[in-house]
């Protein structure tokens, strides 16, 4: 079973602003990005098809990311990614984002597993349902302390 996952990345150019600032957008991506690697990494996918027009996807039901300093244009970051939660049917992932091993920003992500089935046209049927089995056998809860946020009133800025 693993619970963690780290993925080194460099910041390219079409990341940043005009100031060679990433853009605060491009955290979530990067996010997803160590999400879906480290499911990869694993065997298993954000998209899991069951049977023909019968998929188990894993839309988010929160996120939330918290800046500490800017990464900027050409730097070597490490984001790393753990199960900070795992339910029936959700897992919350916990992120951190470092730049020569000072934090940048860390952020949450909860996704819950769904079926989708294709239905008539464009008509999709979403449905919430338990974590498949793999998914279960292959990741659990990591042992680190849950991460401390600022409260909403403070805000975040980058």
């Amino acid at each position: 079973m693993a619970y963690e996952y780290k993925r080194q990345r460099r910041v390219e150019f079409a990341e940043t602003d005009l100031a060679g600032i990433v853009h605060f957008s491009r955290y979530y991506r990067y996010m997803e990005e160590a999400e879906h690697e480290f499911l990869r990494s694993l065997g298993l996918s954000v998209h899991h098809e069951t049977s023909p027009g019968k998929v188990i996807g894993f839309p988010r039901v929160s996120s939330k990311c918290e800046y500490f300093r800017p990464i900027r244009f050409e730097d070597e970051f490490v984001v790393h990614v753990w199960i900070s939660k795992k339910s029936t049917r959700t897992l919350e992932y916990s992120f951190r984002l470092s730049l020569d091993d000072q934090p940048v920003a860390q952020g949450q992500m909860v996704v819950i597993a769904c079926l989708v089935e294709q239905g008539e046209g464009t008509q999709m049927k979403i449905q919430a349902v338990p974590l498949p089995e793999p998914y279960v056998a292959a990741l659990e809860v990591a042992p680190y302390p849950p991460l401390e946020f600022r409260s909403d009133s403070q805000g975040s800025s980058q």
